[in-house]
């Protein structure tokens, strides 16, 4: 982050100056530049969630489940909003004040943001860039799971529990990579969110379908999705909207967000490619469904390693997502039989572990300060299994609680009525003419 490349060179000092205005003075930290790019970022991960995600998810399920499956996304949007700036960004980034504690979890320090102010700065840009910059992953986060257990969870429950699952699971761990938690400390290198929110989003899917059951009519109803043409659209707003995910994940706008979102194009069109060619041999036909979920798989799997892998990293890790997912969501689910409706599992939970995992093989010392296996460093393969599993026990566990706890009180399912005539208009009222 320090090896700064020259912005905007056609502009003279006075202009760069006025730009910069009385805040960035000599004594402030906050750069111009970096801040318009952090900005632009938020804006692209926000844009992933609502309309990308709402559309890619919307698309995928029945027509009488579309409105409750967008307004999951929208409504998580809103309501992770809220507990992130309530406690959520505390408990990730703000030391506790018990140093024992604090390999585990943040304090209460930014509780409501108490002590944010104008001028506060976390590294080059604004903490209120920051935490609006982060407020976006916490917000898409529980927004994947929903794909596990679409056309089958309560509205009310499916409210709860993303709003416990996300001050409980996701703020501790984002704590433990990224806050100053113990698997930073070990050293686990996952540049945007590989163990934060792929594969803690995917494991606490499964773990959702496999409490929740399988759909009624599975295996002998139409489960085909309704309108792929949305899921399209959906999609290519992800491929975007990624671009500041793991670019923007530099935290400035500098070589290495340049080298990031390389990496982020080159592994999204390798694993897309990966997956048609793969379903082309194993079904004969290349489908619309198949290169969406592959591209989506490639944005999965480089995640973790954007910052730390070259463009020919990024491609092997890209041609492995893109083969080991559809592996995955054609003949691993079919084989254990869980119902993971839209393979938020399979797709990123799966890649999620591929990509974190690789990225101990493809590290480079000269892009992000460590290396990996091929370069001589064979430990760090270990150090990024060690916080793939924390992620997954801790996730898998916790979620599990939630879910029977939540099934307790107010119930988790649908009623069998629900379900047969369509979530839309018995939960909310409305409906797709």
């Amino acid at each position: 982050m320090n090896n700064r490349i020259l912005r905007l060179p056609f502009l003279g000092a006075a202009a760069l100056l006025a730009l910069a205005g009385p805040a960035l003075a000599e004594d402030s930290p906050i750069n111009s530049g970096d801040t318009a790019w952090m900005l632009t970022s938020t804006a692209l991960v926000l844009l992933m969630t609502i309309p990308g995600l709402a559309l890619f998810y919307g698309g995928m399920v029945r027509k009488k489940n579309v409105l409750a499956t967008i307004m999951q996304s929208f409504a998580i949007t809103c309501l992770m909003s809220l507990i992130w700036m309530v406690i959520g960004y505390s408990l990730a980034f703000t030391p506790n004040g018990s140093e024992s504690l604090n390999a585990y979890v943040g304090g209460f320090g930014r509780f409501f943001l108490s002590g944010l102010d104008l001028h506060s700065a976390t590294g080059t840009i604004p903490e209120s860039v920051f935490i609006v910059f982060q407020m976006t992953f916490a917000i898409i986060t529980p927004a994947l799971i929903c794909g596990a257990f679409a056309d089958r969870m309560k509205f009310s429950a499916m409210l709860w529990f993303m709003g416990l699952w996300s001050i409980i699971v996701y703020a501790p761990i984002t704590h433990w990579v990224w806050g100053g938690g113990f698997l930073g400390g070990l050293g686990v290198l996952d540049y945007a969110g590989g163990t934060v929110v792929h594969i803690n989003a995917g494991v606490a899917g499964l773990v959702s379908a496999i409490v929740l059951g399988k759909r009624l009519g599975l295996g002998t109803d139409n489960m085909a999705p309704h309108n792929l043409v949305l899921s399209l659209v959906g999609a290519s707003l992800l491929w975007v909207g990624w671009f500041g995910f793991n670019a923007g994940s530099a935290a400035a706008a500098d070589v290495r967000a340049g080298m990031a979102m390389l990496s982020t194009q080159v592994a999204t069109a390798a694993a897309a490619l990966a997956w048609m060619f793969a379903e082309w041999i194993a079904r004969g036909k290349p489908s619309i469904l198949g290169i969406i979920s592959g591209a989506v798989a490639g944005l999965v799997a480089i995640t973790p390693a954007a910052g730390f892998v070259d463009a020919t990293g990024a491609l092997v890790i890209g041609i492995v997502a893109g083969v080991v997912c559809f592996w995955t969501v054609t003949f691993v689910k079919a084989k254990l039989g869980y119902d993971d409706s839209l393979d938020a599992f399979g797709v990123h939970g799966v890649g999620g572990f591929v990509g974190a995992i690789l990225t101990g093989v493809f590290a480079k010392q000269a892009i992000g300060g460590t290396a990996g296996v091929l370069e001589g460093n064979g430990g760090q393969l270990w150090t990024q299994f060690e916080g793939t599993i924390a992620t997954i026990v801790w996730s898998g566990v916790a979620s599990y609680i939630l879910l029977k706890i939540i099934d307790v009180v107010i119930g988790l399912r649908v009623s069998k009525e629900v379900e047969v005539e369509g979530l839309d208009i018995n939960l909310h009222g409305e409906v797709v003419p």
